[in-house]
């Protein structure tokens, strides 16, 4: 269920794994790493801000439709 106090400029982490192209085991590894954190939420519904999910993007490599 998604948070219904979702702060202007943060996403769950449903919507960061969807606007990255990846699961939500892929979000956890990425907070794991340090390659992104957490600006909100609870530990069960965390929030990510979409300058830092939207930086992310840029570096991730696109993949080539075939």
């Amino acid at each position: 269920m998604e948070s219904q106090n979702l702060r202007p400029g943060h996403l769950t982490a449903h919507q960061a794994a969807q606007q990255l192209g990846i699961t939500l085991a892929g979000v956890r590894k990425l907070v794991q790493r340090g390659r992104l954190s957490r600006s909100g939420g609870t530990e069960r519904q965390p929030w990510y801000a979409v300058a830092d999910v939207t930086a992310l993007a840029a570096t991730r490599p696109t993949r080539n439709a075939a």
